[in-house]
């Protein structure tokens, strides 16, 4: 039976010390693993939760970028289109006042043509006259006469 008990007490203490050899050269270092590994894990899951929240943030900033600058071209395209009708109507009264001009020009023109030709037509009135007259009389008028003849046709057409 001694030799059941120093068996049975050599057996335990190779569990102790097997124990305290496991515990010291693969529980620790593993628990440590574990310990490490939870802890990285639990880091990366804080950095994908803050990087979601990051880009929550940025996506808000660049939807509100995104309503300002449809906001802006908005505007800039009212501007636009006030600033056209603006040169619009400035464009269409230079056209009417271009074409009142050349109107004007046109019928100073046609004025000074009409005279043109009614001088012209008194003038060969007035030889037509003098001639008839010379023929009426029968002879020929001198050059001062002639004149004064045309002179007082001319007169009396006027």
């Amino acid at each position: 039976m001694l030799d059941f008990s120093v068996t049975f007490f050599i057996t335990v203490i190779n569990i102790l010390v097997l124990f305290f050899l496991l515990r010291a050269f693969l529980f620790k270092p593993v628990g440590k693993f574990i310990q490490d590994r939870k802890k990285k894990i639990q880091d990366d899951i804080n950095k994908a939760e803050k990087d979601a929240w990051d880009a929550k943030k940025l996506l808000e900033q660049y939807e509100s970028k995104l309503a300002q600058a449809d906001a802006d071209a908005d505007a800039i395209i009212r501007v636009a289109r006030e600033h056209a009708g603006t040169e619009a109507e400035k464009i269409r009264e230079a056209g009417k006042a271009d074409a009142e001009r050349i109107i004007a020009a046109a019928r100073v023109q046609a004025e000074n043509e009409r005279r043109a030709a009614l001088a012209v037509f008194r003038a060969e009135a007035a030889a037509l006259v003098v001639s008839a007259a010379g023929r009426l009389l029968k002879r020929e008028l001198a050059g001062e006469e002639q004149l004064r003849f045309a002179r007082k046709a001319l007169e009396e057409l006027e």
